[in-house]
């Protein structure tokens, strides 16, 4: 337990104290034993760098038929007790954490299978997965997996210790209770080196705007009436107000996740900028900024549409009407 650091942001690879079984002494039949999380099987080769964010999850739908878990179901169950855990919600190419936690402030308790692995120096490694089932309904709008949450001492007693394996699979279901909270939390947590109360502290979620090219010319400067536009299509096209920045792709792990590989920079949690929410934009701020933007294009289409030997006629100017000069006019 001195290799033990509480922390906000963990992830596969740190050391975790967990519960074991432990049969004869008279520690009661259970102990709490440091590990590290990511399993790293007991077959590895001793030559193979370990990896722990192979398998830092296991799908309770497959555990007793992949090898790296069913010979470990029987004896080599444990309890992961944590005081909340991250999620994603991935939105195109938008990526926003949630903290999950009771709402009274108790442990979660998650279930888990140890395993222990001799490394070229002689030292035994143990290492631990968390048991993962189908998002409850509550859940599933922010992710289609969550860990296997025990909700009473019933059933962390009937994951620890029940010798009959069929009484297990309903133990592991969804949580379906209406006690769990959650709320977003800056993406920056994503990052190993981002720790402390940060990290579970909640945060405003912009939400995407989308406004007409007629709204952002007309809001704020008074033209008079708005004209009517020749093309339609160009008076219906959307254009999307989104400042909030993007987060880095990482490629996922094997299996499912708590919190997958893909929301962090070399590891499981979170990552990003914090995301304010979102009023009414200046209208004079908008008008400059789009004029500002529309010169180029006004140019252009100066350019495209004058035609240099065409011959001006009486009363004719060199100039050519543009979308720009279009909405200037009063």
């Amino acid at each position: 337990m001195d290799r033990y650091r509480p922390s906000y942001n963990v992830a596969p690879g740190f050391n975790v104290p967990v519960v074991r079984r432990e049969d004869g002494g008279d520690c009661g039949g259970a102990v709490v034993h440091c590990m590290k999380w990511g399993l790293i099987p007991s077959f590895t080769k001793k030559a193979e760098k370990p990896d722990h964010f192979k398998m830092f999850n296991a799908r309770s739908e497959s555990i007793r038929e992949k090898a790296s878990f069913r010979r470990l179901v029987p004896n080599n169950r444990c309890l992961v007790a944590v005081e909340g855990f991250y999620e994603w919600k991935k939105d195109g190419s938008r990526k926003q954490p949630y903290y999950i936690h009771f709402k009274d402030g108790r442990p979660l308790v998650f279930a888990a299978l140890f395993d222990s692995w001799k490394n070229p120096e002689g030292e035994v490694l143990y290492t631990f997965t968390i048991v993962t089932t189908s998002s409850s309904s509550a859940l599933a709008w922010l992710h289609d997996r969550m860990p296997v949450i025990l909700e009473n001492k019933d059933s962390t007693d009937r994951w620890l210790n029940d010798s009959s394996l069929t009484n297990l699979d309903t133990i592991l279901k969804p949580y379906e209770e209406s006690d769990l909270a959650w709320y977003p939390v800056t993406p920056a947590m994503g990052k190993l080196s981002f720790d402390g109360s940060e990290c579970i502290k909640e945060v405003q979620v912009k939400t995407e705007e989308t406004r007409s090219i007629s709204q952002f010319f007309s809001k704020g400067v008074n033209h008079g009436p708005e004209p009517k536009l020749e093309n339609p299509s160009i008076k219906n096209e959307p254009i999307e107000i989104n400042q909030q920045k993007g987060t880095k792709e990482v490629p996922e792990t094997q299996d499912d996740s708590i919190t997958n590989k893909d929301d962090y920079d070399i590891k499981p949690d979170v990552a990003s900028v914090s995301v304010e929410g979102t009023g009414d934009i200046p209208g004079k701020r908008i008008y400059e900024e789009l004029s500002a933007d529309a010169k180029p294009f006004a140019k252009e289409t100066d350019r495209l549409n004058t035609s240099p030997v065409r011959k001006k006629g009486k009363g004719a100017t060199d100039k050519q009407p543009t979308l720009l000069s279009f909405f200037r006019k009063s």
